[in-house]
């Protein structure tokens, strides 16, 4: 591993957006425990996170959920999850949810809880804390229609490294995988991020940054992972449109798995 402001010799070579694996923006609100993303599609992130509890459905209308009589809301319970997110995926349809352990604790909200779900789901953002104890639930998601952007609240922030090395990972077993089936050649290790090594970027991602992941192939096979504040940047969905000239800044961090 290694993470600084050096530049990894291969790296030297200016690189177009096209060039690399991935870009992922990031950027952490930790007082009031939600991150912004752009670049994240709710399947990566359902896929990312671990298994999910069931979903209550905040703005979002699945005919083949559930129906709650108390909240009036509709609910995807855990085992059709997969199913809801492929859906959902498809739809391109507003998403906003809330995470809960079982039905019965929907049926102890108070209306006053009730309405604050509402609000959630009408503005995009809690009056109080969005964490219930009721619910027991671990995220409040937010995504528009197009999910170029969503924002999501973690009441464990320590999801968040999880989340990020899961999905870069999982991005470097498709690569292995479809590199070894036309070379046929098993590799003895797929190279890999760990939460830790992400932990190492928390100060930075209160700022707002980028990700950009791309793959070195000699002298060693290794993922390298980018660094770029981009907190002159206001509005996240902004900088696909400027992605090579943000590009041609020097990076601030870089971390390299072999």
């Amino acid at each position: 591993m290694r993470c600084g402001n050096e530049v990894i010799d291969l790296a030297k070579k200016m690189r177009a957006a096209d060039d690399f694996l991935h870009h992922l923006y990031v950027h952490m609100n930790e007082i009031n425990q939600f991150v912004i993303f752009s670049g994240l599609t709710f399947h990566e992130f359902v896929s990312s996170i671990g298994p999910l509890q069931n979903i209550l459905l905040l703005k979002n209308e699945y005919e083949d959920g559930s129906f709650n009589m108390h909240t009036q809301l509709e609910f995807v319970e855990e085992r059709s999850i997969r199913k809801f997110t492929k859906k959902a995926t498809d739809s391109k349809a507003e998403l906003c949810w809330i995470d809960f352990s079982d039905e019965k604790r929907l049926n102890l909200l108070t209306p006053q809880e009730q309405a604050e779900l509402l609000y959630i789901g009408h503005k995009k953002e809690p009056i109080r804390s969005p964490f219930y104890h009721q619910l027991q639930n671990k995220f409040v998601y937010l995504a528009n229609e197009d999910e170029k952007m969503s924002k999501i609240y973690f009441r464990d922030l320590q999801d968040v490294e999880q989340l990020l090395a899961n999905l870069f990972n999982a991005i470097i077993q498709d690569k292995e995988r479809s590199t070894t089936f036309w070379r046929r050649k098993v590799k003895e290790s797929i190279p890999s991020f760990t939460p830790d090594m992400l932990s190492n970027f928390r100060e930075d991602i209160k700022d707002g940054i980028i990700f950009s992941m791309y793959k070195i192939e000699k002298p060693n096979l290794a993922y390298v992972l980018e660094l770029r504040n981009i907190s002159d940047f206001p509005f996240p969905d902004e900088i696909w449109g400027e992605l090579n000239t943000i590009l041609k800044k020097k990076a601030e961090k870089i971390i390299e798995v072999h």
